[in-house]
């Protein structure tokens, strides 16, 4: 029983007749007759019956008919909720970050709204997975913030939308102290050989590293697996160690102590991009907080260029 079907059988007990019905909703008498037809099918009392050559309703196709218009009704009325769910410019949104984008973004993200009461409520929390879980928290959550190296698959596109932020590169973290310091750029040759604190196996500066790896064509000494920056820079600091930064969003890191070299020879960019459900962005609110995630975004990359 399809809510059509259901349609046509109303139409059929206020016009009449299957060519009344049938001109009225645009199709052919026999589009119309097919669908009585089927529904018909999912019960074993008539539900209509010929009056000569007209096609008229039992009492039960009467009664379901009653039913129609109030099932119609319904659905229309859920239909009208959800459009005006959808263009409403408030409402929660909630948003996902893995840490370092939240340290970054989370605080400027709600400034943009402060004191703006038409504004969307924005709930924020950080999720630090690996890129390949990314995909699955946008059934928790309204809007993901998640990364993927540059040169690695692109996010599945059954679903799910994808919406790119930034291209972010990772930057080599040394001591002041180190004789590297005082380098402008570094290659895969220059830094092969030292000892590091890199992310968990899944995560960008691993990925960066094993691709200095191959690049060097020798394997490299990983001393320490930390993923927060903060405790990465303090790290490096202490010496000893090199270490992996993304230029944009590990602003908040204390620099004082280490300096950071761009590292070339090899694809050091991953991309932070914004994944999402369909009916996600179909909501006003949610494509005004992705508005505003694109202008944070953009400051924060002009401000670290």
């Amino acid at each position: 029983m399809e809510l059509h079907q259901l349609r046509i059988l109303r139409e059929l007990g206020a016009l009449g007749s299957v060519t009344a019905v049938a001109d009225a909703l645009r199709v052919t008498p026999s589009a119309v007759s097919q669908q009585l037809t089927a529904l018909q099918r999912g019960f074993p009392t008539p539900l209509t019956k010929k009056q000569g050559r007209t096609l008229s309703l039992t009492p039960a196709g009467a009664v379901l008919a009653a039913a129609a218009t109030e099932a119609i009704d319904a659905m229309a009325a859920a239909r009208h909720a959800v459009e005006e769910f959808e263009d409403s410019p408030t409402g929660v949104v909630s948003v996902s970050g893995f840490h370092s984008v939240g340290q970054a973004l989370f605080g400027p993200l709600l400034r943009e709204f402060t004191g703006d009461a038409s504004a969307p409520s924005v709930q924020v929390t950080d999720e630090d997975v690996a890129q390949s879980e990314f995909p699955a928290l946008t059934a928790r959550y309204d809007l993901v913030l998640a990364h993927r190296m540059e040169h690695s698959a692109p996010w599945p596109t059954a679903g799910m939308r994808s919406l790119t932020l930034v291209r972010e590169p990772l930057d080599v973290a040394v001591s002041k102290s180190h004789p590297l310091s005082t380098r402008s750029s570094l290659m895969p040759a220059d830094v092969a050989g030292e000892r590091w604190v890199t992310s968990r196996i899944g995560y960008s500066p691993d990925d960066v590293l094993r691709a200095v790896s191959a690049v060097a064509n020798r394997p490299v000494e990983i001393h320490h697996r930390i993923n927060d920056y903060g405790a990465v820079s303090a790290v490096v600091a202490a010496g000893g160690v090199l270490g992996m930064l993304p230029r944009y969003t590990s602003r908040s890191v204390d620099d004082r102590d280490i300096v950071r070299i761009p590292l070339e020879g090899v694809s050091t960019h991953r991309m932070i991009d914004v994944l999402a459900r369909p009916e996600s962005l179909r909501r006003r609110s949610v494509r005004t907080v992705v508005e505003a995630l694109r202008r944070v975004m953009t400051r924060l990359s002009e401000d670290g260029s």
